[in-house]
């Protein structure tokens, strides 16, 4: 794996290993790993590279900083339209966007279990078949800076509603309040037990960073409600002053388009068992 060794002073970069986990489309991952609490991987370090010894002494701590490759990107974006941005785009390096000049990621993840050459970890954000590049220690009193400033987030955070100036929370965009209707809540639960997908938890996080519609947040208005996208599924919402009630669950499949689907085959069985188990409930407009 190299870096634009097409250009003078290129860097020469080789994966120490793979990242294994069920993170398979970037819809699916975290936006950050503080969101990704409880997500379980492995990293699978590649035989043969001495690699067991660089392994010594490493279980004792409690985190892991994983540097690894953004592999499916495609090119860079000087600007980049951030999930939190109220103001437009920002510079791609003011930002953790993946699409940038080099495709470095970096992200934190808690150490469960070392056996032989895998690292069994959680908290995982970084999708299955990721490059991994490198892993150090987090250590808690030199990388961790309590009151540093959060940039254009800050911004961001005077801007939501019933904000008022002061210290800076320790998320400083997370104000609206989501709540789900019965309904919803059992259909959400159904869904998560149908599928495994932690639907309302996904809900929840994304819907908490504001309901305006956004294209990295899949969240578009249609009549009086707003839509979120999460996978295949479709949660309607309803917004009053900073709260948000989440009203149903529908599928993402057009009515056509399930009555075409082949008995069995997935994903769209499970949209099919959801229309039969939820009588009524509406495939996408």
């Amino acid at each position: 794996m190299t870096a634009g060794n097409n250009r003078p002073g290129a860097l020469h970069l080789e994966p120490i290993g793979h990242v294994r986990c069920g993170l398979a489309t970037k819809a699916e991952a975290a936006r950050q790993p503080r969101a990704a609490t409880g997500t379980p991987g492995r990293i699978e370090l590649l035989p043969g590279r001495h690699l067991e010894h660089a392994l010594d002494d490493l279980g004792s701590w409690e985190y892991l900083w994983v540097i690894f490759w953004f592999h499916l990107n495609e090119g860079w974006r000087p600007k980049v339209l951030p999930p939190r941005s109220r103001s437009g785009r920002k510079g791609v390096l003011a930002t953790r966007s993946p699409h940038r000049p080099n495709p470095l990621g970096l992200s934190v993840v808690r150490l469960e279990r070392i056996e032989g050459l895998t690292l069994h970890v959680r908290n995982v954000d970084i999708l299955h078949g990721t490059p991994v590049l490198d892993i150090k220690p987090y250590v808690a009193y030199t990388d961790a800076i309590p009151g540093a400033r959060s940039g254009w987030l800050e911004d961001v955070a005077l801007s939501l509603p019933g904000a008022v100036p002061g210290p800076v929370p320790v998320d400083p965009v997370v104000a609206w309040q989501v709540v789900f209707e019965e309904a919803a809540a059992r259909q959400c639960e159904w869904i998560e037990s149908r599928t495994g997908l932690a639907l309302r938890q996904r809900i929840g996080e994304t819907l908490a960073l504001g309901p305006e519609p956004h294209p990295y947040r899949r969240i578009r208005r249609s009549g009086d409600t707003l839509l979120l996208a999460v996978k295949e599924w479709r949660a309607r919402c309803t917004v009053h002053g900073a709260l948000i009630r989440v009203l149903a669950i529908d599928s993402g499949y057009k009515a056509a388009q399930l009555a075409a689907a082949t008995p069995g085959v997935e994903p769209m069985q499970a949209h099919l068992e959801y229309r039969l188990a939820w009588a009524g409930a509406p495939a996408a407009p």
